[in-house]
């Protein structure tokens, strides 16, 4: 099951909202997250490796290396951002009215651009020991509620109760 062309457009809308809360947020400023370097893939759109069946969205971090040269100054890490849409359609389905796509979209893009900023930059490191990564994640979890509180009114405060604490909403991968 993948996203419809009008369900890609609420996506797209809905991580531009969540870019405009996290440049708040974290006092980015303006297009403050065009440094840091992520992009955004729905299923149809992902390498096996990069399908997660436990999660909503799963964050791959690659390697951009010039030229074979690990220590040239144009090296960079960018992330993707891979959208599971069958896992969220199916979450959306189950619930019958209650939680609808685009509050839930909000609530996943806002918490993967919470990653994408705290990873890159360095505040927590993406290879850290599983341990590490759950404590990790609840903090995230705890950053994106504070991050949505302006628009809690949405709608977001049903999809904090019902999915934040039984579903698995980002996972990582090298």
């Amino acid at each position: 099951m993948y996203f419809s062309p009008p369900e890609i457009s609420l996506v797209g809308n809905m991580f531009r909202h969540a870019g405009e809360l996290a440049e708040d947020y974290f006092r980015l400023g303006r297009n403050g997250l065009k440094n840091h370097k992520y992009e955004v893939k729905t299923l149809a759109h992902l390498d096996d490796h990069e399908v997660d069946s436990k999660a909503f969205a799963h964050l791959c971090r690659y390697q951009y290396q010039k030229e074979n040269d690990a220590d040239h100054t144009d090296n960079f890490y960018f992330f993707k951002i891979c959208l599971q849409d069958d896992r969220i359609l199916d979450a959306v389905n189950r619930s019958g009215p209650f939680v609808k796509l685009a509050p839930l979209m909000l609530y996943i893009a806002a918490h993967e651009i919470v990653h994408v900023v705290r990873f890159d930059s360095r505040e927590v490191s993406f290879d850290a020991p599983l341990k590490e990564k759950i404590v990790e994640e609840e903090k995230v979890h705890s950053i994106t509620r504070n991050m949505l509180q302006p628009v809690a009114e949405t709608g977001i405060d049903l999809v904090l109760d019902c999915f934040s604490s039984r579903y698995q909403i980002g996972d990582i991968c090298n």
